[in-house]
């Protein structure tokens, strides 16, 4: 087992272990529930496997504030035969808007969905799958258009995305890109729609919410994707964003990047560690170790776009991440990941003086985190007022793991309510002290 999955093995246990715990109606460490973590739902009860040929069962989930038809409508017997293609269609009642249609199954973290931001989807039934619709506030969407699912770069099995909102009117804005959680191996760009929203309130930003590939085989490639790969991703991703920012009123030479959990380790390597752009590979040669994007502007090569990124790239909100060599590659039997090649994915250990690059970062994390550990966030704050860097680290008292996260579960859904939207605020503030 090479290094990475067995530090995704160790998260993935712990998070399952902190989720079971919650279910039961208490949060990790014992006191009463406030909220799970964040975009993971609820653990999902233990059902009888279906048979593999089917037939499926489907179960609507109730809408609030609209309405869900299913075409074809659902049998008596709540089955569908597989292979069949259901759509969705969600409908607002007055004052409200669609967030999502949506399908989710148990998976990794409990019920993982499965959704878009548009009123129809179209869902294969291949298992048992529970399918909604969420509903929000006309209002507080009514400052944004949102356009979904644009394609910067297909590595293996999964196309990679991200989705963009942007101010109405926008023109010349700087930009915030974010890069979402799950333990490197779950999630995708949907779950950090609820802090896009909130950044974009003011119309002071383009906000840009991106995937990447997962860690190992997660996504169906026949070879693993290792952290170097993801990285090349995010890299990738920047440099399609910069490339078509203009297109929506965006500034590409004003970014400012955030992720949470594992998406907060590669928003601090985005800001911290574009130099280390290049075509010579990662580890493949020793002592050097470069990420080549997964993505290159037609007539740039990797050195053009490290400079670009690294002129560009001016601040950086990585909540609740993992930023050590230590913690992020605790065991290697690959032969080529010796020290320098474990240092190349971690952040902490590639702080640049302030004096060279400055780079100020804002740091989040709840108090009731179970996964990462106060004195994990305090050693990389340290790490950057050693070099220089303006460093600000706020702890969020009562918060879990993944408060930014958005969902359409009642707990996800509070617990953004409670803790996201004001931190939002917050962040919001802080790029503005940068990027204006």
């Amino acid at each position: 087992m090479n290094w990475i999955l067995r530090v995704l093995l160790s998260a993935a246990v712990t998070m399952m272990a902190a989720m079971t715990i919650q279910a039961q109606g208490q949060a990790p460490g014992g006191a009463p529930a406030g909220a799970a973590p964040a975009g993971q739902g609820q653990s999902a009860p233990a059902q009888p496997a279906a048979p593999a040929t089917g037939p499926f069962t489907v179960t609507v989930v109730p809408p609030v504030h609209g309405t869900l038809q299913l075409t074809p409508p659902l049998p008596a017997d709540g089955k569908y035969a597989k292979g069949t293609v259901v759509t969705l269609k969600a409908t607002p009642e007055k004052g409200y808007a669609v967030d999502s249609a949506w399908y989710s199954v148990p998976g990794r973290f409990g019920q993982m969905y499965h959704e878009t931001m548009s009123p129809e989807f179209a869902v294969t039934i291949d298992q048992d799958k529970r399918v909604g619709a969420s509903f929000i506030e006309q209002d507080a969407v009514a400052q944004v258009n949102v356009t979904q699912d644009v394609v910067y770069a297909k590595p293996g099995v999964k196309a990679l995305k991200y989705d963009v909102f942007s101010p109405k009117g926008a023109r010349n804005l700087p930009l915030i890109i974010i890069i979402h959680g799950g333990g490197w191996t779950a999630n995708d760009q949907k779950i950090m729609r609820g802090l896009a929203r909130e950044l974009t309130k003011g119309g002071k930003f383009v906000v840009f919410s991106m995937d990447y590939r997962w860690a190992g085989k997660e996504d169906g490639d026949a070879k693993g994707n290792t952290m170097a790969d993801l990285i090349d991703d995010v890299f990738g991703g920047i440099a399609h964003i910069m490339e078509h920012a203009k297109e929506y009123g965006g500034d590409p030479t004003r970014i400012g990047v955030t992720g949470d959990s594992a998406g907060g380790h590669l928003a601090a390597v985005a800001s911290l560690m574009p130099n280390m752009i290049g075509s010579r590979g990662f580890g493949k040669t020793p002592g050097v170790f470069e990420y080549m994007p997964s993505y290159l502007p037609k007539g740039k090569t990797a050195e053009q776009v490290r400079t670009e990124m690294m002129a560009s790239i001016k601040a950086a909100a990585p909540s609740y991440g993992v930023f050590s060599a230590t913690r992020l590659n605790a065991y290697s039997d690959d032969p080529a990941a010796d020290a320098s090649w474990k240092a190349g994915v971690a952040p902490q250990e590639h702080v640049p003086a302030a004096t060279e690059r400055a780079v100020p970062q804002f740091l989040t994390r709840g108090t009731k985190d179970q996964l990462i550990a106060d004195k994990d966030v305090k050693d990389f704050t340290d790490a950057l007022v050693t070099a220089g860097q303006r460093a600000e680290y706020i702890q969020v008292g009562g918060a879990a793991h993944a408060f930014f996260d958005w969902k359409p579960d009642e707990r996800t859904e509070a617990t953004f309510a409670k803790y996201g939207t004001y931190y939002a605020a917050a962040m919001k503030t802080f790029f503005e002290s940068v990027l204006y």
